[in-house]
């Protein structure tokens, strides 16, 4: 398993990093720049707007679906005519829904009104994507869903690309363009998907029987509430800014230049955390230990995500003035904010994705009801007082106080020890990394940050191996390329 884990682990975070990343910075990046300030807000604004309600669309179907075939692959045929109408039904209800809620909030002029239409049309086309990639998951195809996992950021590539950079074309460029744009890519994705599950589903046939939907939708619940709670309170910040500030939306246009940047880095943790679901159901059906597991994919993140945060960090404000246009000092401030937030974000991923692989749900459902009140508390305190600045430290105390409560549940539910030598590592790793970085800055005045900055993420890199958090003998193990058993 170890191996399965890694070896795709880096397939994953390869092809994501590279495709998804080139997304975020040059298209999506770019649109921002070419609009007018605040316009790019309103987007940001509606789509996590939408967002809030995605749980409709989803209902806990993906996760789910992914944990029951991991355990029992033969279901497939089985379940998924159900799963397939049952995830229509919820689509329609999700964008009427998100539609009517919209219009009472406030989004009622036309602009607004169709652009959220389309952005929740879109986010059901998204979601949709993910239930028909369950499915690979489920059954072990993990490098086709690595691999297919970038199918629909490349196609936004391809088609921003040309609208943004063709002759005439930027000129003229709108919101409209950047969601019909999503648009296409989600639904060529979904054919192509469903082109590799339909050979493996044998006879496919629609099926519609209410009270075998009705026992999906029971059974995907508690999943349905632990995404809805994990989004409202990371999803609430934009909306909020919007509401409580004058000028919302050139706030919220300031905090998405620098949530892009969370955005980018947590693409890693996110893959993970798809890849790691399946694999630790699985375990815990064999009565394997997931120690091992957990802990190599803890300290790889880890490593990953501190030495990201704390180089961005400290280069916050040029990284910022360097990507943006109206880029400065104050949103540097918000991206110093967020990508501590980061640190927290990616723990969670894994010791979130082993409690609801275990089935933990209501424990879970129950911090992260905490986590959106006191989400909410701190927005309202902190956003009239420093604006957008004040939504991102809310986010980040948010996000540390949840990772923490949900690490001592696993510890607790699945008697994971202390790992005191590996914390001692991780200390030691941001202490050092925090050093280097001060002394670059001190020792190289006069030296572009750009080169500060990436050897500072060199020096990252150089510690985590220094101190066995990133081990290249456990990893070419753990690939299969040595012969050697894989340490615990």
């Amino acid at each position: 398993m170890n191996r399965e884990f890694a070896g795709n682990a880096v397939l994953i975070i390869t092809i994501n990093v590279l495709v998804k990343s080139f997304y975020l910075f040059g298209i999506d990046r770019t649109v921002q720049n070419i609009l007018p300030e605040g316009d790019y807000g309103l987007y940001f604004t509606l789509f996590n707007f939408a967002f809030l309600f995605q749980i409709i669309s989803d209902f806990g179907i993906q996760n789910f679906n992914a944990r029951q075939l991991s355990q029992s692959r033969q279901l497939l045929s089985k379940y998924f005519p159900y799963l397939l109408s049952l995830k229509l039904l919820l689509g329609v209800a999700f964008v009427a829904f998100t539609a009517v809620v919209g219009f009472v909030w406030g989004f009622r002029d036309s602009i607004a009104w169709w652009l959220l239409l389309g952005i929740t049309i879109n986010q059901f086309l998204q979601t949709f994507v993910l239930f028909l990639r369950s499915n690979l998951a489920g059954l072990g195809l993990y490098r086709l869903d690595s691999w297919m996992s970038v199918v629909d950021k490349s196609l936004l590539v391809i088609i921003g690309g040309a609208m943004l950079w063709l002759p005439g074309w930027r000129a003229q460029f709108t919101l409209v363009w950047f969601v019909l744009a999503h648009t296409a890519a989600y639904l060529f994705t979904i054919v192509l998907l469903v082109y590799f599950l339909v050979p493996r589903l044998g006879q496919l046939r629609w099926r519609w029987r209410p009270v075998q939907l009705w026992s999906f939708l029971r059974q995907s619940a508690p999943y349905a509430l632990v995404i809805f709670l994990m989004t409202a309170y990371t999803r609430l910040d934009a909306i909020m800014i919007e509401k409580l500030l004058p000028n919302g939306l050139v706030e919220a246009d300031r905090y998405a230049s620098a949530f892009r940047l969370l955005d980018a880095a947590n693409i890693g943790g996110y893959l993970l955390a798809g890849l790691l679901l399946p694999m630790f159901a699985r375990q815990l059906k064999l009565g394997e230990s997931v120690r091992p597991l957990t802990r190599l994919a803890i300290s790889t993140i880890w490593a990953g995500a501190i030495t990201l945060a704390i180089s961005v960090y400290l280069f916050a404000t040029p990284i910022m003035t360097g990507l943006y246009t109206d880029g400065n000092a104050y949103s540097g401030q918000i991206l110093c904010w967020l990508m501590l937030t980061f640190i927290p974000m990616s723990g969670g991923y894994v010791y979130g994705t082993l409690l609801t692989a275990n089935a933990n749900l209501r424990p879970m459902n129950m911090i992260f009801a905490v986590g959106i009140v006191l989400n909410l508390v701190l927005n309202l305190l902190l956003i009239p007082r420093f604006q957008a600045l004040g939504a991102a430290m809310a986010t980040f105390v948010t996000q540390a106080l949840t990772f923490l409560a949900q690490l001592l549940l696993a510890q607790k539910l699945l008697a994971l020890p202390a790992a005191p030598k590996l914390t001692l590592r991780i200390i030691l790793l941001a202490g050092l990394l925090i050093l280097a970085g001060l002394s670059l800055q001190k020792a190289l005045p006069t030296t572009s940050w750009l080169v500060k900055f990436l050897l500072t993420i060199s020096a990252g890199g150089i510690l985590a191996f220094a101190l066995q958090l990133l081990d290249l003998k456990s990893w070419l193990q753990w690939l299969g390329i040595r012969d050697e058993e894989s340490p615990s």
